[in-house]
């Protein structure tokens, strides 16, 4: 009767030939190999993901179809346990290299893809912070034109100003000047009768009087102007440091949203490279957890086997016929002897 998988068929009338013989060992691995190795990977659709997952199964139960079948020879011919596991080891080895080499393609693509949705999380919160640069610029645009518009508005204020200024200065001086010809007139009428000199010096103490006032007029005049002129510098300087402040805010919450941003990115890209390795050091270790586990049978195994052999050695040595002996040696290894067993 014959044990059938999807790639492998051993017959149990042949089974230890297949795992004392490297020439119908070879041939069975080599036909697993050929099978396994015509599957074209196709990642591009879940079919084709879904086909290297089921090959790298099928060659995983491959190799515990004939690791099992191996272990059965195993306990069947005690004899032979050293070819047999050597073949085992052989069979484990070289299939388990197969199921990676299988599978590559399928655990490439899978961390390609986590690679792609963290690099596609970094480019969305990079667009996310240029649109917020943008957004800062339009505002602080904004502000410097409204800012330039209100240094215009108050320039144009305070030449009105000025301007105002300066033609009252000039109605007063006229006025006064006016009103002091009309003085003079009507004094020279009421004193039309005073004598030359007399007249003379009235004459001379209005025009002192007069260029007096004109003097003072023009004088007032000239601190109005020069009051406006420094009005107005100083409003441009005001206005000129406002945007220059306002530029310069601007600009600070602008890096600092920058900084915000990169920093964010920063810590999402190491908390995605911690869960790697994490995932990776867990892999490495369960690895060296089956490769410890699988040094340890073998260690308990061969312990086993040496006790076994000095047992048989001694009951040769005491009289025993050989092929007795490991009958004897047998019963008691699998615990079929009442009140007898082999301290390991």
């Amino acid at each position: 009767m014959s044990e059938i998988t999807d790639l492998v068929v051993i017959e149990k009338t042949n089974a230890l030939a297949v795992f004392t013989s490297q020439e119908q060992l070879d041939p069975l691995i080599e036909a697993i190999e050929k099978e396994a190795r015509s599957l074209v990977p196709d990642l591009s659709t879940k079919k084709g993901r879904d086909a290297i997952a089921s090959m790298a199964h099928k060659v995983a139960r491959s190799k515990t179809y004939i690791d099992n079948a191996g272990k059965d020879l195993v306990a069947e011919l005690k004899a032979l346990p050293k070819q047999i596991d050597e073949s085992r080891r052989l069979v484990r080895e070289r299939l388990d290299a197969l199921k990676d080499e299988v599978r590559r393609p399928l655990t490439e693509w899978e961390a390609e893809q986590e690679r792609i949705k963290a690099e596609e999380a970094m480019n969305a919160m990079h667009e996310e912070a240029l649109v917020m640069n943008s957004e800062f610029d339009r505002q602080r645009a904004a502000k410097i034109e409204a800012d330039h518009e209100m240094a215009l508005l108050m320039n144009e204020k305070i030449d009105r100003e000025r301007e105002e200024a300066r033609q009252k200065a000039e109605q007063a001086k006229r006025e006064h000047e006016e009103r002091i010809k009309r003085e003079a007139e009507e004094k020279a009428r009421r004193e039309a009768d005073e004598a030359a000199k007399r007249e003379i010096e009235a004459a001379a103490a209005r025009e002192r009087e007069a260029t007096l006032a004109k003097e003072r007029a023009e004088r007032e005049a000239k601190e109005l102007a020069e009051k406006a002129e420094r009005d107005r510098i100083e409003a441009e300087q005001r206005a000129e440091r406002e945007k220059q402040e306002a530029a310069e805010r601007a600009e600070r919450e602008k890096q600092e949203a920058i900084a915000e941003e990169q920093r964010k990115a920063h810590e999402e890209a190491e908390r995605i490279k911690r869960e790697n390795e994490q995932k990776e050091q867990a892999r490495l270790a369960e690895e060296k957890r089956i490769k410890d586990e699988e040094a340890r049978r073998a260690a308990d195994k061969e312990h086993r086997k040496i006790v076994n052999n000095k047992a048989l050695q001694d009951l040769i040595s005491a009289g025993v016929p050989e092929e007795c002996a490991k009958l004897c040696i047998t019963a008691i290894a699998k615990g079929n002897i009442t009140a007898i067993s082999i301290n390991y």
